[in-house]
């Protein structure tokens, strides 16, 4: 199913991830031992702004629907919900009698609660860009709910399926206030333990969960292994069960073990969901310079980076909207490389020796081998990349500071086309996801009218006009949009592998 088909809300009585996980006999016990790339900044999903953090999020917190391995809305902590005529008022029903981790009940209160939280000018939420339209929170009863919007706004309920729609304890969060994310707690399959930063991260089965018979696994060990070999490395020996990045240059010889016979792990695959990109910083040099932007974006050859350097395992990216989701368009070419038109635009900007700036990137062979192609294409004409590799929490504070020249930029990627450009490219990303200072008023009003569309074409026709100003404003050069994948040992059972990439356990269990 592509990815805008899940625009029509499906009710599902059943959670399919459920039912898929009892379809195959799960079994009780054990413990799961993932490997995540880097290790998490923040246990608090209303203050993450990192990919790896979900991955954790995923087993701790609940949201109020979730998407299935089809990107469908379905059912979680709501049983069901409805629009009002003029979609502004959104009401949901809620699973009774669900309690979060401390014991303290889970209602509509809750609910409310959480987006006061998020919504809180005091409190520093990186998600309150996320629900600006909503203008308050109903608690009907204590099994119902409702969200009032400002004006309609179509990436609501998909925005529900990550960090907006994870619920948290009031009585914990109230209690610990900014401290939370050292002891998360939410209603999720799993309960936090502890953790050893740089170390592990230890979550233990929740013996109360209100999903029948979930979750199987005793418990779960999230270790970050920032190492892209040593990653799988530990899959191959069986000391590590799942990781949740495989490095793309290695994809196609995984394959080719894993149909061997005997081999201990399988590859699992879904089309590109994510995006790669480079932010350029327009509000300091160089790149305040659109003629710089310009230039540099002219030395990328995207085809050789998604098809030589990643070995196939990506597609060369235009626009930030990947192959076959809902707002790409297969008329989009990409740009020639050009080291000649490179060098005309250094020219016309005053600095045909060139110029020198820095990329910051995150630890891992992948990322470096990118950069190092990125840098190499470059300085054919003249403009030197300096490679700066930091850890994440620098990455982060540097980006959403606006303080870094540029960054090679990860986005886990979002089932409704909105979030992968909004917040990027517009005023109220400033200060969360916008890591460049970009504003251009045309491009704000295209984005703010297609989020009061339904209609997926006419969106798309608004996200078209977008891409081509962003072609030539250039605020990111984007570079590709790598393939999803898994790399799982043979133990594990039950996985349902969604195209967000995000490792949702609660259905899984271990053979010996």
């Amino acid at each position: 199913m592509r990815r805008w088909s899940a625009l029509v809300v499906v009710v599902f009585l059943v959670a399919g991830l459920a039912v898929t996980a009892s379809g195959q006999g799960g079994k009780r016990g054990g413990t799961l031992r993932a490997a995540l790339d880097a290790d998490p900044p923040n246990l608090d999903p209303h203050l993450s702004g990192s990919a790896v953090d979900r991955q954790v999020f995923q087993n701790i917190f609940d949201k109020l629907v979730d998407t299935d391995d089809t990107l469908a809305i379905v059912p979680m902590l709501a049983t069901s919900w409805t629009f009002s005529q003029d979609a502004r008022t959104i009401t949901f029903k809620l699973q009774p009698g669900v309690k979060f981790h401390d014991g303290t009940p889970f209602n509509a209160e809750a609910v409310k609660y959480n987006f006061d939280r998020m919504q809180d000018p005091k409190f520093p939420s990186t998600r309150r860009s996320e629900i600006r339209p909503v203008t308050r929170v109903v608690a009907v009863d204590p099994t119902t709910v409702q969200i009032v919007l400002e004006r309609p706004h179509s990436p609501l309920l998909y925005v529900l399926t990550d960090r907006v729609g994870m619920m948290v304890s009031p009585a914990a969060a109230q209690k610990a206030g900014t401290t939370f994310a050292l002891h998360p707690v939410g209603t999720g399959p799993f309960m936090f333990v502890d953790r050893v930063p740089q170390d592990h991260i230890t979550l233990d089965r929740n013996p109360a969960y209100w999903g029948k018979g979930l979750p199987y696994l005793d418990r779960i060990v999230f270790r970050p292994i920032t190492n892209d070999n040593s990653r799988v490395a530990n899959v191959k020996s069986g000391d590590v069960d799942i990781i949740n990045l495989v490095p793309l240059p290695v994809v196609k010889t995984l394959v080719q073990e894993a149909a061997q016979p005997g081999a201990r792990f399988k590859v699992l695959e879904h089309g590109a969901f994510a995006w790669t990109g480079i932010s350029l910083n327009v509000t300091k040099p160089p790149f305040d310079n659109k003629l710089l932007r310009q230039a540099f974006n002219a030395t990328l050859d995207r085809d050789v980076i998604a098809n030589v350097v990643l070995q196939g395992a990506a597609y060369p990216a235009y626009a930030p909207f990947p192959n076959g989701t809902a707002a790409y368009d297969p008329a989009w070419k990409l740009p020639p490389r050009s080291v000649q038109a490179a060098k005309d635009k250094l020219q016309a900007a005053g600095r045909p020796g060139g110029f020198a700036f820095s990329l910051l990137i995150l630890p891992g062979q992948q990322r470096q081998a990118t950069a190092e192609a990125i840098q190499a294409m470059a300085a054919e004409a003249g403009i030197q990349v300096k490679i700066e590799i930091v850890e994440q929490g620098t990455l982060v504070d540097q980006t959403t500071r606006v303080q870094a020249q540029s960054a090679l930029i990860e986005w886990s990627g979002r089932p409704d086309p909105d979030f992968d450009l909004y917040p990027f490219v517009t005023q109220s990303g400033i200060g969360a996801f916008n890591y460049t200072g970009y504003t251009n008023a045309r491009v704000q009003t295209l984005l703010d009218a297609a989020r009061l569309l339904n209609d997926m074409g006419q969106r798309r026709r608004a996200y078209r006009e977008v891409v081509q100003i962003l072609s030539d404003d250039l605020p990111y050069a984007w570079v590709f949009f790598p393939k999803e994948y898994k790399l799982v040992s043979t133990r594990v059972h039950g996985f349902v592998h969604v195209p967000d990439g995000m490792m949702r356990l609660r259905t899984v269990w271990l053979s010996p």
